[in-house]
């Protein structure tokens, strides 16, 4: 399936904030890297947002942005890439031309690419494999979910393609997708009347091609249950365990799943399914929580970012971290869960429940202007009508049979994809594969129906295959 045409689309929202915000949007991303060159949709980015334009050099920009107390912000995801920003009105003539030029006029200096490639390699060998075990886990799931597919790498890449990337490699990724014909513009605030107009007459200097943007490929499909555990020395287990689902915004099922998955693991919410039965009952680990968008930086916010917006998506459980010892008996209690949830469905106290959390809920995503802007143009990509309306409406109609009935049809935990990041990675692959038993103890009595579980949890049957489990080594992923 081709990528839907974005066009040159603008979303205004005049007020009387002193604040104007912009967000601009390329219907590009990570998904359009090249073969071999993993990485070539951040680092352009990069070099846009943190590489200077032609007139000015980065230090330049960064002197003259503090005074302002202004940034300009930059997201690269599968499909979209957003600059962002938000300034005074009194500012916005000075700040306007740096932010047009950054995106229409990049400087493309041989020694900004030299550290913004040092910059990228840091963060993924520093920044997630060395310091992030959960968002480690994640985005291995993602990896070997889509591998080989246009979803199959990191956004930011990988260390051996970004090393191998040019200045001619990223000009023409710039010249391919950053076009007059492929941007949406958002704006809000007090701006002058002529200042939408002005940016996108601006943008429309870029060339006018149209962008052929590759086919964004299926996941092959997941048989059975999968494996990988990353080889790490760190003190806990991160797990992440998912699968593909068919359903995005706008599908028929995408309310019924958002209230299973906002009742089994809202993120970083307590009082969810998930939490309540592996944190609050047994203290087991610090965060249980359960997704069908992609939500990157959990570990840093409550909120999703927008403009995160795929055509395909995942259905995963994110248990964050786990003591080595409890490990084994975790994941079966999350499998268990899981299992649960397709056999039991949601009851209609818990589906009222979480109706009425959501329709509270949505308000709170879009609460800044910058975040209602990304969720428009969000609206724009799904077809759909603007965020907060399309939940609530649906919201109001739908049924428990109808969240009961897409439960089913989607979330068997059947054939998955599990990754845990752990120490002595072969002696837990042993564990996981010997079918032994797991029994808990615990530091206080629990309550008998929960021994009784335990019971029958510490015997669960994972369904784990030699031939469907392997082990990498931390320092070779994303290598």
């Amino acid at each position: 399936m081709s990528l839907p045409v974005f066009g040159d689309s603008l979303i205004t929202q005049p007020g009387k904030s002193p604040l104007v915000t912009i967000r601009v949007v390329f219907k590009t991303g990570a998904a359009h890297d090249p073969k071999g060159k993993e990485g070539l949709a951040a680092l352009t980015t990069a070099m846009m947002a943190d590489g200077g334009t032609r007139k000015l050099t980065y230090q330049q920009i960064i002197d003259a942005l503090f005074p302002m107390a202004v940034d300009i912000r930059a997201q690269v995801d599968k499909e979209m890439i957003t600059f962002s920003t938000e300034t005074h009105v009194d500012n916005l003539e000075k700040f306007y031309p740096i932010f047009r030029d950054v995106i229409t006029d990049p400087g493309w200096r041989a020694e900004d690419l030299t550290r913004l490639k040092d910059d990228a390699v840091n963060a993924i060998r520093t920044g997630l494999r060395g310091n992030n075990d959960e968002e480690l886990g994640k985005e291995v799931l993602y990896e070997q979910i889509y591998a080989g597919r246009s979803y199959g790498h990191l956004n930011r890449g990988h260390v051996s393609a970004i090393q191998s990337i040019t200045l001619d490699d990223i000009k023409l990724f710039h010249k391919q997708y950053f076009t007059a014909t492929n941007y949406t513009i958002a704006v809000a605030g007090g701006y002058p009347p002529d200042f939408p107009a002005r940016l996108k007459a601006d943008l429309d200097k870029l060339p006018k091609t149209e962008v052929i943007s590759p086919q964004v490929s299926a996941p092959l499909p997941v048989f059975g249950r999968n494996l990988v555990i990353v080889d790490k020395p760190t003190r806990s287990v991160a797990m992440s365990l998912g699968k593909p689902i068919a359903v995005k915004r706008g599908d028929p099922d995408y309310v019924p799943l958002l209230i299973a998955q906002s009742w089994l693991g809202q993120h970083r919410s307590s009082g969810v399914r998930l939490f309540e039965r592996i944190r609050e009952i047994r203290g087991l680990n610090y965060g249980d929580y359960a997704y069908i968008e992609y939500f990157p930086r959990g570990m840093y916010q409550f909120d999703p970012d927008p403009n995160l917006a795929r055509q395909q998506q995942i259905f995963q459980i994110w248990i964050r971290p786990v003591q080595p010892n409890t490990a084994v008996f975790t994941l079966r209690l999350a499998i268990y869960e899981w299992e649960r949830l397709i056999k039991e469905g949601m009851t209609e106290a818990d589906f009222e429940r979480t109706r009425n959390f959501l329709s509270k809920y949505v308000n709170l995503l879009t609460k800044t202007k910058s975040a209602e802007l990304g969720y428009a143009i969000d609206s724009d990509f799904y077809g759909t009508t603007a965020y907060n309306t399309y939940i609530k409406n649906a919201l109001r109609t739908v049924t428990l049979q109808q969240v009961n009935r897409a439960i089913r049809k989607h979330l068997t935990p059947d054939n998955i994809q599990i990754v845990l990041v752990s120490n002595n990675a072969q002696q837990l692959k042993d564990k996981l594969l010997s079918g032994d038993p797991s029994p808990m103890t615990y530091n206080s009595p629990k309550p008998e129906e929960i021994q009784a579980e335990d019971k029958i949890i510490e015997k669960l049957d994972l369904g784990l295959r030699a031939d469907k489990v392997k082990i990498l080594d931390v320092k070779t992923v994303f290598e």
